[in-house]
């Protein structure tokens, strides 16, 4: 749809929730993904509910969105972090430009409303030597009186595939392929269709195959391959760093970019690190200045 036709019939008078209905429209005529609509509304509809009822376009200022961050960053009961803000910001300057390009505003508000920089941190990751430290703590559970596979069939499978919490808790037997005609697989699927994109089949390490046996004859899950509860597989990972002798805390986190990092090192390509991940084109701008730097490049 053109956009003189999403525009033709706002002006300054326009209130700010209807103004935000023509831009979602527009937003899908571009072919923007339904991810990056669907953050963009949900960060400027915030906007609605810290403004007036029924503002119009025309009366938000520069003060008004200034105040709005200061609020966002710093007076808001819900914790708003430097990379939440620095989207709202783009949002909401994204908002007011298109109205202003095409007539509905004057001036723009958003114009001089300072950008914010979301600068994280480099993640942190184990050294060749924690590494093998690492799963040899979490092997010695399975050469104890007591047998126990269920710390090395967690803590390999993490850092060979870099899943992340929420997919490892996701994983079902049935997602499992072990006699698959290229390798043993797992099939990392998601229930909601707009994260349909992140579902990929991943190689799983022939050493893990004998680890996941033993697991499974232990302790016969049923459904899903891990059924606790996240903070229960925190807490297990913790007592393998406590036990490989770390400074560091294990996590969900370290094991995938200590996997990314892994991969990279080897020679893998660029590419097929960031379809590992299950991560966008956008996604992994960011994520592989992060490897570079991890990396030593």
């Amino acid at each position: 749809m053109p956009e003189n036709k999403l525009t033709s019939h706002l002006n300054q008078n326009t209130p700010l929730v209807s103004a935000i209905q023509s831009w979602e429209r527009y937003l899908a005529d571009q072919g923007r993904s339904p991810n990056t609509i669907k953050a963009f509304l949900s960060d400027v509809r915030l906007l609605t509910s810290f403004l007036p009822e029924d503002v119009t376009i025309g009366k938000v200022t520069t003060k008004d969105l200034n105040r709005y961050f200061e609020w966002m960053e710093k007076e808001r009961d819900v914790p708003c972090s430097p990379k939440t803000l620095a989207r709202r910001i783009t949002a909401a300057k994204s908002l007011f430009r298109w109205l202003h390009k095409f007539g509905a505003l004057v001036v723009d508000p958003a114009e001089k409303v300072a950008q914010r920089s979301a600068i994280s941190p480099i993640p942190t990751v184990l050294t060749l030597k924690e590494y093998d430290e690492v799963l040899l703590a979490a092997d010695r559970h399975r050469r104890a009186s007591k047998p126990d596979a269920r710390p090395y069939a967690l803590v390999c499978l993490l850092l060979t595939t870099g899943i992340k919490k929420s997919e490892t808790l996701g994983i079902k037997l049935e997602h499992l392929e072990l006699d698959s005609p290229n390798g043993p697989q797992v099939f990392i699927k998601y229930a909601t269709p707009a994260n349909r994109y992140k579902e990929r089949k991943l190689v799983l390490p022939s050493d893990w195959i004998p680890a996941f046996n033993e697991y499974a004859a232990q302790y016969q899950p049923e459904e899903k391959l891990f059924p606790w509860s996240p903070r229960r597989l925190e807490y297990l990972l913790e007592d393998i760093s406590n036990e490989a002798g770390l400074t560091k805390h294990l996590s969900f986190d370290m094991c995938r970019w200590t996997c990314a990092l892994n991969d990279y090192r080897a020679g893998e390509e660029p590419d097929k690190i960031r379809q590992k991940m299950g991560v966008s084109k956008i996604q992994w701008r960011e994520l592989f200045i992060k490897l570079k730097q991890l990396s030593g490049n």
